[in-house]
């Protein structure tokens, strides 16, 4: 016997950690902390394109996946390289600590 999980199911799950990521995001102070709410965030958005293109037998919910996976590679690199010299030159990952604009 086959049972189906409902789209308000996933929806609800994606909802959820979206506003876990969100949460995260807006109380942490470490960089690496906001880093993985971002990242969170990204894949509440994935689960939700691609619950929507199950529900609709729609190959365009899986494609956009793929966009933000790449998107979210991309920014994982981009971002990990910026955290590393920003930990290398200031020596701290505490986004209060941290102030560019300063020498």
């Amino acid at each position: 016997m086959s049972t189906t999980v409902p789209l308000a199911a996933y929806l609800i799950l994606a909802a959820l950690l979206f506003s876990i990521g969100i949460g995260a995001f807006l109380i942490k102070r470490n960089i690496i902390s906001i880093f993985m709410s971002i990242e969170l965030m990204l894949n509440a958005v994935n689960l939700t394109f691609v619950a929507f293109a199950h529900k609709w037998q729609a190959v365009s919910g899986q494609i956009f996946v793929f966009f933000v996976m790449v998107v979210a590679a991309a920014e994982a690199a981009v971002g990990l390289a910026i955290i590393i010299a920003i930990y290398r030159s200031r020596k701290t990952l505490a986004t209060d600590d941290i102030n560019l604009m300063n020498h």
